[in-house]
Order: C-alpha cells, then structure tokens, then sequence
C-alpha cells in the first residue's frame, strides 16, 4: 500500500486521516473499516473500526501488523465496492485529490535519526575539509538525532531559515518503524520496518559547521525543519530496495542522481545498531543520509528564494517543497 495522512474539512471542523492511495483517489482506511465490519454485520462497527485501523498515521503503525493486515483488508473492500463505496450513514471513504491536503506521511514521528550512510557521500564532504574518511565510520552506523517536531509535508512551503546564505537540500530514502523491540538482530530488522519515505534533510550549512566546530550537532543548522513524502509505501511495493534510482530537482533542473544501492551501512544495520541495549518505537523515523551527490554543499551550489526542490523515488514518488522567503518580525 501506499499509505498517506491527509486533512479533510468537515461541517463539524477539520480532521486529519490515514488513507491509502488508489489511482489518484485516496480511501479512508478507518472509514473502509467501518464499512468492511457493517458488511460482516458486526455490532458498532465505528467502535470496533476505531481500534483496529485508528484514523491517523502513527496510531495505526503503534497498532502494529495487525492493524496494517486489517487496513489492507479494509482498502481492498472498498476498491471492490467501487461507486458504491461510502459508510453505513452515507460517509465518504473515498475522496479525489481536491478535496483533501495531503500532510507529511507521519506528520509526529516518535522520533528522527538520521544517518551518514552513503561512503561517497561522506568521501565528499571529508575531502572538503582536507581529511580521509574517519576509521570509526566504518565501524557502526552514525546518526544524529534531529528534531522530529518540525517535519513538513509534500507540496508545503519551506520558510527561509535563520541567517543562512547556504541552504541546501540533503536527497534521502527513510524508513519508519512498524514495531516495539530491543536488541533486535539485523536478521530480524526487516520485520521491523513498516515502510519507506522520502526524506529532505534541509541543511543550513553555514550555521551546521560553525556549531559543529564545538564537536557537537548539527543542531540549528538542521532542526528548524525536515521534509518527508509524500507517502509511505509498505515495503511488499518495493522488490529491489537497492535498485531505486534517486534523483534532486531544483526548478526543474537535474542537480542530483544516485542510486539507493551504493549505501554502505542497510536499514537492517542501522535498526540493528540503534536497538542495541536501548528500545526502538513504532513511528521512529531513520533517514538513510545523503545519496553520493545529492546535495549542493558537494558542488557548492545553494538554494535560493523561490527555489522549487524536488525529489524524487519511484515508486514512492515526488517530495516537492518550495522555498520563499521569510518576513523578519519587527
């Protein structure tokens, strides 16, 4: 599945969902719930719907597998039902585009972990310094914890940040974690893994490096905002993981092209690595970090105002983000 959040206006006030996409439509997977069970002629439906497909995004992942069994059991009721799908009083489960907006995927992970995964990446940026690759990266996933309260969704305007004069854009694939555990081994990782995103790691570059002189960070120069989107797609969609191409647009223009397959260190070493002797939560968000190119600090070209970034993963699709200019309080 295609799993989306979105926020719906109603005559009683405005709502954000958890829905799957369907073409260009997307269904309501509580609502398709509701719809399934008064089929099956269970008594309150509504309240049986809302504790086994809840109606957000992080309450159906903390539901765990069972919930997203019952979701794609809901979704592919409603598909069969076709015109005829709506809830027991009427209630629209499948909406078009226009009458929705579409959030961040998780628009409240529990958590964000972002990586430095890619060795050409960090090949890149350690040249740039005048140094090798530290010895110590090639012995366990590094990650930076960053601030999971500022993510934005596909489509939704990135505010000019603080004093920058390099913004940059980090193309990223993620993953979000599905289920509770601790110490779980690489080999059990996978399991772990509710679905992938993608995820960009707006940088500040000026203001990362000068706090990161301290030897601590980044902290400013990325937290005041992350972008993820504009779905999360459940991994049975995606057969070769490593054969994803990645690609960076900026108004239009190719800056960026990788593959997700040069990573070093996988998803299943960095869940692996991070649940060791600490416990990792449904809604955990790890960002892979920067694909081998795909920033401008690498060819020292920066974002503008009014810049329209996209990035994009097939079959995930397109996080696109524009970003203008911010007025200064008075």
């Amino acid at each position: 599945m295609k799993l989306v959040s979105f926020r719906v206006q109603t005559p009683v006030g405005s709502f954000v969902r958890v829905g799957a996409l369907h073409g260009h439509s997307i269904v309501d997977l509580n609502m398709a719930c509701t719809r399934l069970l008064a089929d099956q002629h269970e008594a309150q439906p509504a309240r049986l719907a809302a504790a086994m497909v809840p109606a957000t995004m992080l309450e159906l992942l903390e539901g765990g597998p069972s919930a997203m069994a019952r979701a794609r059991q809901a979704f592919e009721h409603a598909v069969s039902l076709g015109d005829a799908a709506h809830g027991p009083a009427g209630e629209t489960i499948v909406y078009r585009p226009e009458q929705v907006r579409l959030l961040a995927p998780l628009p409240n992970p529990t958590s964000l972990r972002d990586f430095i995964a890619f060795e050409e990446h960090i090949a890149a940026t350690s040249k740039k310094r005048g140094q090798p690759i530290p010895p110590e990266w090639y012995k366990a996933p590094v990650y930076y914890k960053g601030n999971h309260r500022t993510i934005i969704g596909p489509d939704e305007d990135l505010p000019w940040p603080l004093d920058t004069t390099k913004l940059d854009y980090e193309l990223e694939l993620a993953c979000i974690i599905g289920c509770a555990g601790r110490d779980v081994s690489e080999q059990e990782a996978p399991a772990y893994i509710a679905g992938y995103t993608i995820m960009n790691d707006f940088s500040a570059r000026d203001i990362q490096f000068q706090e990161m002189a301290c030897r601590l960070g980044p902290a400013k120069g990325k937290d005041f905002a992350t972008a993820i989107g504009p779905c999360l797609v459940t991994p049975d969609e995606i057969s070769d993981l490593n054969a994803l191409t990645m690609i960076a647009r900026v108004n239009g223009e190719v800056w960026s092209q990788g593959r997700f397959g040069t990573i070093h260190w996988s998803f299943p070493q960095m869940i692996a690595h991070v649940s060791r002797g600490e416990p990792i939560h449904p809604g955990d968000l790890f960002g892979s970090g920067t694909v081998g190119g795909g920033c401008g600090l690498e060819m020292d070209r920066y974002l503008s105002p009014g810049d329209v970034v996209e990035l994009e993963i097939q079959p995930i699709g397109v996080l696109r983000n524009r970003v203008v200019k911010q007025e200064r309080r008075p």
